[in-house]
């Protein structure tokens, strides 16, 4: 994980508001080298779940609600963004923060809408963090009562481990990807509280199982709540709506 691939430093990553081994010529054991990179491992964790603590408290006290949307990259993460923010505009205010390791295209992409939004630009780092949403925030300055939309960084991994404060996690899956993702990546989807089925216009075209995908990520969740939706056509996104609705009351 991050402690192993070094992303587990935020220090380098950058907020804009727009409004595996080694050489050596001797042998030795390795146990004493997993046991530091484990204790590791715990510390980053240990450390960023005080600061999620941090910022769910924050977000309760400003009668905020967060989500994290996490999913591979080309999921279709902003485009489904972009449609929420415009259907729900006058009924549900939103601000996004938006992870990406560079460039601030996403954010650009969410400012034309007219929503407030902030870019964390995390470098070499894979996920976003509790320490990088909170300084993001300070720069977002988020109304009260209003909904806050976080698009990690693109990865099926990291960003499951790394609790950000959120009220809770939306996994988006497209039908251009492999109906096995849940059972390959089972602590994203097991984290998750929903999962969007998204591009399902397109699943004439592709081989694509959407039942057997279903299936495979409630053998990891059997909670996990699926809605298939189109963000491109409409398609099912009055069911994400409502979800959406639910969440902020």
């Amino acid at each position: 994980m991050c402690a192993t691939c070094g992303c587990g430093d935020g220090a380098r990553a950058s907020v804009t508001g727009l409004g595996a081994g080694h050489a050596h010529p001797h042998d030795h054991p390795h146990e004493h080298a997993e046991t530091r990179t484990i204790l590791l491992e715990q510390e980053v964790l240990s450390k960023n779940n005080l600061l999620a603590e941090r910022n769910r408290d924050w977000f309760a006290e400003h009668r905020i609600v967060a989500l994290n949307l996490m999913s591979s990259p080309g999921a279709g993460k902003t485009t489904l963004l972009e449609r929420t923010i415009r259907d729900l505009a006058g009924e549900l205010p939103i601000s996004v923060i938006e992870g990406d390791q560079e460039t601030l295209l996403d954010a650009e992409r969410i400012r034309a809408t007219d929503c407030r939004v902030v870019q964390i630009n995390t470098g070499s780092g894979c996920h976003l963090d509790a320490d990088m949403l909170a300084r993001g925030l300070v720069t977002l300055d988020p109304p009260d009562a209003s909904l806050v939309m976080i698009e990690n960084v693109g990865n099926l991994v990291c960003p499951a481990l790394f609790d950000l404060g959120e009220r809770a996690r939306v996994v988006i899956m497209s039908v251009t990807e492999g109906q096995d993702k849940p059972l390959k990546y089972p602590h994203m989807f097991r984290s998750a509280h929903l999962m969007l089925l998204n591009k399902i216009d397109l699943n004439p075209y592709v081989e694509f199982e959407a039942d057997r995908c279903v299936d495979n990520a409630r053998v990891v969740n059997p909670d996990l709540e699926v809605l298939p939706v189109s963000a491109t056509r409409g398609d099912g996104m009055a069911d994400w709506y409502s979800w959406l609705r639910r969440a902020a009351q």
